[in-house]
C-alpha cells in the first residue's frame, strides 16, 4: 500500500476530553449537593469521576470554576426553557405580554423542579466568594430580558415581576411543590400595569 493509501485515523482526543470533562461535571454537582460547596474537595470530585487531579486543571481552574460552569450551564438551559416556552405562546397566538411572561415564568419554574437538587444547591448560600454578585448580575440580566416583553414605561412592573418571581424560584425550588408554583403563578399574572392611577396624577 502506498503512502497515499495509508487509512487516516482521526484522532479521538476531543472526544475523550470531552466525555472526561463532563464526567467531572457530573461528579461535581453530585458531591456539591450531598456535601455542600465548603465540604467538598477537588479529591471528592476526581474520586467519584474516575479521573485523576491532573485531568480536573487541565478542563477546570478549581473547585469554584466547577460550581460556576455548573451553574452557567444550568442557566443556559433555563433560558431556552423560556425562550422556547415564549415563542411557542407567540406562536399560539398570544400577544398579551403578561401571559408570555407567565408562559415563560412557568417554564423557568418547571425547570427548578426538574433539577431540582441543583437550582437548590445554587440557592442555599453555600457556594464560591463571589457568588453573590454572580447572581446578583444574573438577577439584572433576567431583568432586563423581562422588560423586553412589556412597554418601556413599564419598568416599575418589571422590578415587581422579576422580584415576585425570584422569591418565588427560592420557595418553589427549596420546597418542591408544585401545587405553589401555579399558585404564584395565578397570583402574579393578576398584576397589571396602573394605568388609572398614572391617570388620576395627572388629572
Amino acid at each position: 500500500m502506498s503512502e497515499e493509501e495509508q487509512p487516516v485515523t482521526v484522532p479521538r482526543t476531543s472526544e475523550r476530553g470531552a466525555a472526561t470533562r463532563a464526567a467531572l461535571l457530573t461528579a461535581a454537582r453530585d458531591v456539591f449537593v450531598s456535601r455542600g460547596f465548603a465540604e467538598a474537595g477537588v479529591t471528592d470530585v476526581v474520586a467519584r469521576a474516575e479521573a485523576s487531579v491532573g485531568s480536573l486543571y487541565h478542563h477546570f481552574s478549581g473547585k469554584a470554576d466547577l460550581y460556576l460552569t455548573l451553574f452557567e450551564e444550568f442557566q443556559a438551559r433555563q433560558s431556552q426553557r423560556t425562550k422556547q416556552a415564549a415563542r411557542q405562546a407567540r406562536a399560539a397566538g398570544e400577544s398579551d405580554p403578561m401571559r408570555v411572561f407567565i408562559s415563560a415564568a412557568r417554564a423557568y419554574l418547571d425547570g427548578c423542579l426538574e433539577e431540582r437538587e441543583l437550582a437548590a444547591l445554587f440557592l442555599r448560600g453555600d457556594g464560591p466568594p463571589g457568588f453573590e454578585v454572580v447572581m446578583r448580575d444574573r438577577l439584572r440580566t433576567w431583568a432586563q430580558r423581562n422588560a423586553a416583553l412589556f412597554e418601556e414605561d413599564e419598568s416599575a412592573l418589571v422590578v415587581v415581576l422579576t422580584g415576585a418571581l425570584a422569591a418565588a424560584v427560592s420557595e418553589v425550588t427549596l420546597s418542591g411543590d408544585r401545587g405553589l408554583a401555579e399558585d404564584v403563578l395565578a397570583i402574579i399574572g393578576q398584576i397589571r400595569p396602573s394605568t388609572s392611577a398614572g391617570g388620576a396624577t395627572s388629572r
